[in-house]
């Protein structure tokens, strides 16, 4: 891994330290500036869904889409919501509640029998946002699912060669965060042609603090 531990460890620091004091935990941020990569090709349109070591003090909030057995097991897992055909076919056109779920969930999983029935209702709210659903067929692990889809992030890159995504808070461990932000790079070594070298820059941040820049 090019960037090593302690140069990480070094900038979580200083990007902690020049951060005001909140009365919250502020978000912890990684921020991407890609370079040589053509966006039109499809190494350009990013959209990959990153498991993270470490779940963050604002684990991801959850929306199931589900049916019978799976929707009873979604509550019993505690998802944050479900939403059940009947409920689903009733939403269909009501734009205003469509972006209300949009905007305060933050993972999406659908029963795959589901799924174009989630596409037509909520295809044009979720899409934009990045939050396209994941989806799992009627006899999956629903605990499992949510436990994982808690700590994940999504690395996106649509318009501009820039990703960025919440890699931790503020009150995690630096060696903590270090590891999550180590697992988006393994990812992005992978998905990118040249690996890290496609990384101009990366620059670590609170939620309201000062970047702080690192050079691959």
């Amino acid at each position: 891994m090019p960037l090593d531990k302690k140069t990480l460890l070094s900038a979580i620091k200083e990007a902690k330290s020049k951060s005001k004091e909140r009365k919250f935990a502020q978000s912890v941020d990684l921020i991407l500036d890609i370079k040589e990569i053509d966006m039109k090709a499809p190494e350009g349109r990013i959209q990959q869904i990153v498991e993270l070591p470490h779940v963050t003090a604002k684990p991801n909030k959850i929306c199931v889409f589900a049916t019978g057995e799976l929707a009873l097991k979604a509550r019993k897992s505690k998802a944050d919501i479900v939403i059940e055909k009947k409920e689903l076919t009733n939403l269909f056109g009501k734009k205003k509640e469509l972006r209300k779920i949009a905007n305060a969930y933050d993972v999406f999983i659908a029963e795959a029998p589901l799924m174009a029935l989630v596409g037509k209702t909520f295809g044009p709210v979720l899409g934009p946002r990045g939050k396209l659903p994941v989806p799992v067929p009627p006899n999956a692990n629903i605990s499992e699912n949510i436990k994982k889809h808690r700590k994940t992030v999504v690395l996106r890159m649509k318009n501009q060669p820039i990703i960025q995504c919440q890699i931790g808070t503020e009150d995690m461990t630096d060696e903590k965060i270090v590891d999550n932000i180590q697992a988006v790079l393994r990812v992005l070594e992978g998905k990118l042609k040249r690996g890290i070298k496609n990384i101009k820059y990366l620059f670590i941040k609170t939620s309201m603090g000062t970047p702080v820049k690192i050079k691959p």
